[in-house]
């Protein structure tokens, strides 16, 4: 499978700009994506706070695993995923306090446990260089239309 870039993602992904925080799918298929970023090494990473972009963050780059693993199911589909919102977060454990003194690229590894027409849930981990950094189940339901 051909690795999938940012310019493509942020056509998948309701993030804009420097808050579309992934920059590359590594693998996917209809149960789960594995993707990489070095966006937490930005100094103008749009989250850090007093220079420093804090560990609870993995959890909204989480989030933009499972927006962008649906946007890639629907777009195979033909369709486009429709918007979302986080509900629940759950047993998410973190191993880190911080994420921008991380020396390389952050891999998010993304599986559906359940879908159905109203919403889904992931369980998602993350790892840097081996390190495990966190990681836990998130549930998103569909935006009412």
């Amino acid at each position: 499978m051909t690795i999938i870039e940012q310019d493509r993602i942020r056509a998948l992904v309701p993030h804009a700009g420097a808050m579309c925080l992934l920059q590359r799918v590594l693998s996917w298929d209809a149960t789960g994506m594995v993707c990489d970023t070095l966006s937490h090494l930005d100094p103008e990473h749009p989250l850090r706070h007093g220079g420093a972009l804090a560990g609870l963050h993995l959890i909204e780059y989480c989030a933009q695993a499972i927006a962008l693993h649906r946007g890639l199911v629907a777009e195979a589909a033909g369709e486009t995923a429709p918007p979302g919102w986080l509900v629940a977060v759950r047993d998410f454990k973190l191993q880190v306090e911080r994420l921008d003194d991380l020396p390389g690229p952050i891999t998010i590894t993304a599986r559906e446990l359940l879908y159905y027409e109203g919403g889904t849930q992931y369980e998602l981990g993350a790892e840097a260089g081996g390190r495990p950094l966190g990681g836990g189940r998130i549930s998103v339901v569909r935006v009412p239309q």
